[in-house]
C-alpha cells in the first residue's frame, strides 16, 4: 500500500547551479559535470535511450560551459543541448519553472489518488524532475522521473505549473497510478 511519495529536486538544483554559473561565464568542472550525469534521473533515461550516455550528457555540458561547438553528437545529444541553452537564454523563464518546483507539495496527491494507492506494491514513491533529453518521464521500480523541460509555467505572474497542459498536480497523480498498475 503507498504511504508516501518523495519529491527529489537533486539535478535540478544541481543544473540550477550549472545554469547560473555558465550564464555568469564561470567555468564548471568536469567533475561536476560528470556528477550530473552519474545522477540518478539520467543513469535510468540511459536504459531507455541508446542514444545518450552518461559521458555523453558531461560532453554536452561541458561544450555548454566551455562555449564550445557540439560536434559528433547524436540526436538525443543535440536535443538536451539546445533545451540547456534554452534554459541560459532567459534565467528568469527558468526560475519561473523552478521556484514553484521548490515550493511543491505533493503530499496532496496522495490523497487525489484515494483507493488506488491500496493496489500499490510500494509504500514509498519518489518522483523526480531531471533534464532529460527525448522521455516525457520514465518510469522504473518505485521511481517516477519528470522531465523538466517539459515543465510550462503560468505566464500570468501565478505559480501554477503545467505539463501537457495538464495541471502539475494532475500530472503527478495519472504517472503515479500508472506506476503502480505496472
Amino acid at each position: 500500500m503507498l504511504q508516501g511519495l518523495k519529491l527529489n529536486l537533486e539535478e535540478l538544483e544541481s543544473m540550477l547551479y550549472f545554469w547560473q554559473a555558465t550564464s555568469e561565464k564561470e567555468k564548471v568542472s568536469e567533475v561536476y559535470l560528470t556528477e550530473i550525469s552519474n545522477m540518478e534521473g539520467l543513469k535510468l533515461s540511459y536504459k531507455i535511450d541508446s542514444d545518450l550516455t552518461s559521458e555523453g550528457v558531461r560532453k554536452v555540458l561541458s561544450s555548454i560551459t566551455n562555449r564550445e561547438i557540439l560536434s559528433q553528437k547524436t540526436k538525443s545529444e543535440a536535443r538536451l543541448w539546445n533545451f540547456n541553452m534554452w534554459m541560459l537564454e532567459d534565467l528568469e523563464y527558468t526560475n519561473m519553472m523552478i521556484a514553484p518546483l521548490k515550493q511543491l507539495n505533493i503530499d496532496d496527491v496522495l490523497e487525489m489518488i484515494g483507493d488506488e494507492a491500496k493496489k500499490s506494491k510500494y509504500e514509498d514513491i519518489e518522483v523526480r524532475f531531471s533534464p532529460l533529453s527525448m522521455q516525457d518521464y520514465i518510469i522504473s521500480g518505485n521511481k517516477l522521473v519528470i522531465n523538466f523541460f517539459k515543465v510550462r509555467p503560468s505566464l500570468d505572474g501565478s505559480e501554477e505549473l503545467t505539463i501537457d497542459n495538464i495541471e502539475i498536480k494532475e500530472y503527478i497523480k495519472s504517472k503515479t497510478i500508472e506506476l503502480m498498475n505496472q
